[in-house]
């Protein structure tokens, strides 16, 4: 049995129908988000920790609020 690691993860589900292409999340979290072509967005679903502060940052400039952002809890979260 291996050691339980404390998983530090986000776990981010975007609004793509309430997308409007702004592409505030994008420049605010560029290895999270990528606007490509006009509004096709592609992001990361799941964000590691280094990127937390990124995306909270970037969840909260985007106009119109389709980015939703939920902490995972990991094996030892309690």
């Amino acid at each position: 049995m291996g050691m339980a690691i404390r998983s530090a993860r986000m776990k981010i589900v975007v609004d793509l129908n309430r997308c409007q292409g702004y592409a505030q999340c994008a420049f605010l979290a560029p290895e999270v988000f990528e606007l490509h072509g006009e509004e096709a967005l592609i992001y990361t679903p799941r964000a590691p920790e280094h990127e937390r502060e990124r995306v909270r940052r970037a969840a909260a400039a985007c106009p119109v609020q389709a980015i939703l952002v939920e902490d995972e809890a990991g094996p030892d979260d309690r």
